[in-house]
């Protein structure tokens, strides 16, 4: 059985663009060039504010105590490049103590960060993946806390670890810095979105308990999230003067922070040797401090990918 087409009603359907092959004119950028050029200015601004410090901190290194009040800020000292100098005289004063300092902040830093990470990480996947009595109650108490002042907290703070008898110990320090309320609701608002609901049921209906996923799977997922919270933590706590201030009064427990405070104070008060003979070592051994954050910046930026999950379901 044969069937015969209308000529005149499929030439007019073949002279008929079929609608997938329409062209589509382009979107227009709600950008203008105008607008462009001001959030250009705007990052050029962001940009100059957290890198001219730096900047200067790297020129005022390579300068001796001379040569930081005779010289322009961001240009050497014409008396010669002496950071080599400095970085060796801020590693022998006191019989190296900075080299001590350093590996208390290092201690510091790196058990507080790890431990802020990992509470972070459980309480924001917690809240933002289950649902149980009291949610919302903490996690609001949690924002609470978020806008608490930490100088507010430093008495009870003292007090507590007073009567625990932890002052003048490196737990003093360490303990309240695992506590990041800004991380846990910074891994809430990111697993939100980067853990899937359906691939938590696939991974129960295979027999995983939650303990499990969050390990093998959430972690994973989390893994851009993590990182950020741990870098927080480690500027945060590698950053904190006041905290190891009120808690310590050993010099062999002090942090980077307090330590060339100390120095500073010293060379102000005219104990260093002449009034100001202490500035250049107190600049070096600052330059010094930020160098490891920046290293650790730059190794793990590479983590900061997004779409870990982008396959992981099918649509």
């Amino acid at each position: 059985m044969t069937s015969t087409l209308n000529p005149t009603r499929s030439s007019s359907a073949a002279k008929k663009p079929a609608h997938g092959n329409r062209a589509v004119p382009p979107r227009k950028s709600a950008i203008t060039p105008r607008k462009s050029g001001l959030l250009t200015a705007l990052m050029v601004c962001v940009a100059a504010y957290f890198l001219l410090p730096l900047i200067w901190l790297a020129f005022a290194a390579t300068k001796s105590d001379t040569g930081l009040f005779t010289s322009f800020g961001f240009a050497f000292a014409s008396d010669g490049f002496k950071l080599f100098d400095n970085i060796a005289s801020v590693f022998a004063y006191q019989d190296g103590v900075f080299l001590k300092w350093l590996g208390n902040t290092a201690l510091y830093a790196g058990v507080g960060a790890i431990g802020a990470t990992l509470l972070a990480t459980a309480a924001g996947y917690a809240f933002a993946k289950y649902e149980f009595p009291g949610r919302k109650a903490l996690f609001s108490v949690l924002l609470g806390s978020i806008m608490v002042p930490l100088t507010a907290l430093a008495v009870p703070t003292y007090l507590l670890f007073s009567g625990m008898q932890l002052t003048n110990t490196m737990w003093a320090v360490i303990l309240p810095s695992i506590i990041s309320p800004f991380g846990a609701y910074l891994m809430r608002v990111y697993a939100a979105d980067a853990v899937d609901t359906s691939l938590m049921e696939s991974a129960r209906i295979d027999g995983a308990g939650e303990l499990r996923i969050f390990w093998q799977i959430g972690l994973r997922l989390l893994a851009p999230g993590i990182v950020t919270v741990f870098l927080f933590a480690v500027v945060a706590t590698w950053n904190n003067y006041f905290l190891p201030l009120i808690m310590l009064n050993n010099g062999d427990l002090f942090p980077l922070t307090v330590g060339l405070a100390q120095w500073q104070a010293t060379s102000t008060s005219g104990g260093g040797g002449g009034g100001g003979a202490m500035f250049s070592m107190v600049i070096t051994g600052s330059f010094v401090s930020i160098i490891p954050l920046i290293f650790l910046f730059l190794y793990l930026q590479r983590y900061w990918q997004s779409g870990l999950a982008a396959g992981s379901v099918k649509g």
